[in-house]
């Protein structure tokens, strides 16, 4: 973007009640942001919606003078800008009606990624929560998603952190500038996130930190991500107003459910018995019901004569064998393991060539 544009998209920003979607809507009427500026009061009074009160602000020297002073610190840091009209913008985030104007980054990596999820949930995550995510990540590497979250405590840092461990990459979408971090305790991933991903936020390095800002913050989580996967949640919290957003643009939303009457569980379990997300116990669910195919270079070009399996992978192919085609818990059922682990080595199995997975959550051996 050039500077001039991107300075009048910062002035636009700094004019009160003015939002997202009302500056969408002028933008589109007058071509750019600078033609938007340059109007007289006279040709603004035309326009719906747009009172003598917030015109008035529109020639408000002050918010010029913030905006100068922005890009500046934008400049000094090197920070990447990118606004909703350019290709480069996220396009999932494009449909979302009250997607920010403006995104600003700090990293290696691009929003382009054709596989987005985001996983959310509680800051007081649990041991399970932990290995879970863990072992979702993991068993998702081969497809090579992008990982969003929100770098808090907990779930989101666990999430990224396996996203870094799996070599995939990952977005932190910050409820604040990028002049700071929050938690200061996560400093030590930054490095790693920038290598590997990018911090993202909608908001100036001058805006207050306030905890009202990580409800606009989950916009732009839900908005970008294909699908939005909740793990751990209490009966409230941030992670279900995320799901919310996230049910409201029409996506994909998941939720690992719990056992009845744990704290930690009621979000993701009532999330579930409302019908605003889809149970999954694994990552071969999200796989399933994503209708995610396997990239054509980690498929075998044939069928290996012989193929190392674990004793865990045999017990399973033995089964398959003699039963044929079966449903994924009727054979965690017969080979007495847990369903989220059977998932997870059938998914390994199927990237060596020797099953495939049916429709209804079966599977077979090739």
């Amino acid at each position: 973007m050039e500077e001039e544009e991107l300075l009048a998209y910062l002035t636009l920003q700094r004019i009160p009640k003015l939002g997202d979607t009302s500056i969408k809507r002028l933008i589109a009427r007058f071509e750019s942001a600078q033609n938007l500026l340059s109007q007289k009061m006279e040709s603004l009074l035309k326009l719906d919606g747009i009172g003598t009160l917030k015109l008035k602000e529109f020639f408000e020297k002050e918010h010029r003078l913030a905006a100068e002073e922005e890009l500046k610190f934008i400049q000094d840091n090197k920070i990447h800008c990118c606004g909703y009209l350019e290709s480069e913008y996220p396009e999932r985030l494009k449909h979302c009606i009250d997607g920010p104007i403006l995104l600003f980054k700090r990293g290696s990596k691009d929003y382009t990624h054709q596989r987005m999820i985001s996983i959310v949930g509680t800051r007081k995550v649990t041991s399970h929560g932990i290995d879970f995510i863990k072992q979702f990540v993991e068993d998702l590497a081969p497809l090579n998603p992008l990982i969003v979250s929100g770098f808090a405590y907990g779930v989101d840092i666990t999430a990224h952190r396996a996203a870094l461990d799996n070599g995939l990459d990952t977005i932190a979408v910050l409820a604040h500038g990028l002049n700071q971090i929050y938690p200061k305790v996560h400093a030590k991933y930054v490095k790693a996130v920038e290598a590997q991903g990018a911090f993202i936020t909608d908001f100036w390095s001058s805006d207050v930190f306030d905890r009202t800002n990580f409800l606009r913050r989950n916009r732009i989580i839900a908005g970008m991500s294909e699908a939005t996967v909740v793990i751990e949640s209490a009966e409230k919290g941030g992670s279900l107003v995320t799901a919310d957003i996230a049910h409201s643009y029409n996506r994909d939303v998941f939720a690992v459910p719990g056992r009845p009457g744990d704290a930690q569980s009621l979000g993701c379990n009532n999330l579930i018995k409302t019908q605003k997300a889809q149970l999954i116990t694994s990552a071969a669910d999200l796989i399933y019901l994503l209708n995610w195919q396997i990239e054509e270079d980690l498929k075998p070009v044939q069928k290996q004569l012989f193929v190392e399996l674990s004793s865990e992978e045999k017990l399973i192919w033995n089964y398959l064998s003699d039963a044929g085609k079966e449903q994924l818990d009727l054979i965690a059922l017969h080979c007495k393991m847990p369903t989220f682990k059977v998932a997870s080595i059938l998914l390994n199995m199927e990237l060596k060539g020797v099953v495939r997975p049916l429709p209804g959550k079966q599977f077979e051996l090739t």
